[in-house]
């Protein structure tokens, strides 16, 4: 059983770019503070995306904004983030659906990433639960979803959960990424299974993964969830907030978005401890240096 699986290769122009949605919202803006840390950190440029649609009309109506002041106000944003991190910041305005502008950004401005503040899935919000997952299922690249709760230092310990879909390299190429970027540790936290048959496929799995961080010198740790302790994505929340977790890491399922409402990936994505989650897609994509 391999972790690698040969798929069609997409071709995408990184840029060593972050994008990041922003309607100046409080939760917007701390994925802005949020995306700029990290852009520093790995000395990335930093794209804020504004997206002009029905959801957002009633905004500039009640602050008194046009769409012309709206460019000036990214325009000053820019060049104060510009000067205060020591990147270089630019800015975008598109008209349309959220999740479809943002797919197309992503391809214009060849990021690598997208950084999306959201504040769940309740109420009513211009980035909401449902808009964020469709963003996630759309984009060809991985996004950090972010909520309230800001960044209080580089990622230093990244929880990497393991379960029987766990299949894909992009995954574990991001993780060797992240954790060598930020000298970070990776948190391996693999699914306990009963089966016979998907025990094995998990500690496979496990054992391949283990071999690829050695290769690439990347400090981990191994932890087993508990058996009988509840669904795995509350066991990975649980394991997340005892060992300071600045970062989770899961593979997301397209099809799951648009079926299902109660799903791991969203307990984990939308936890309420408000712990950063990079969802990857499962999609191929052509090597580039930042891998």
């Amino acid at each position: 059983m391999e972790i690698i699986k040969k798929k069609k290769v997409k071709k995408l122009k990184f840029n060593n770019v972050i994008l990041v949605p922003t309607d100046f919202s409080e939760v917007c803006e701390n994925a802005v503070a949020h995306t700029l840390e990290v852009a520093k950190n790995i000395n990335f440029k930093v794209t804020l995306l504004h997206i002009v649609n029905k959801d957002t009309q009633e905004y500039l109506e009640d602050n008194k904004l046009t769409v012309d002041s709206i460019e000036q106000k990214l325009k000053d944003q820019a060049a104060n983030y510009s000067k205060e991190y020591g990147i270089e910041v630019n800015y975008l305005i598109k008209e349309g659906k959220l999740f479809k502008q943002v797919e197309k950004a992503v391809v214009e401005v060849g990021a690598n990433m997208v950084v999306l503040g959201t504040h769940g899935k309740v109420g009513f919000q211009r980035i909401t639960g449902s808009y964020a997952l469709k963003v996630i299922s759309r984009t060809s690249v991985p996004t950090i979803v972010v909520q309230k709760k800001g960044l209080k230092r580089p990622y230093t310990n990244i929880v990497f959960p393991v379960t029987t879909d766990t299949q894909d390299r992009q995954k574990v190429n991001w993780a060797i990424y992240i954790a060598k970027t930020f000298n970070a540790t990776i948190h391996i936290f693999p699914k306990r299974e009963n089966e016979s048959f998907h025990r094995k496929k998990i500690m496979s799995v496990v054992k391949q993964i283990k071999t690829i961080f050695d290769k690439h010198d990347v400090k981990y740790v191994d932890k087993v969830s508990d058996e009988g302790a509840g669904n795995f994505a509350k066991q990975v929340l649980d394991y997340a907030v005892v060992n300071s977790a600045d970062l989770i890491m899961t593979m997301v399922s397209t099809e799951r978005f648009f079926n299902f409402f109660d799903t791991q990936d969203e307990q984990i994505i939308f936890n309420t401890s408000q712990i950063p989650v990079i969802c990857v897609n499962p999609v191929a994509v052509k090597k580039s240096s930042w891998h």
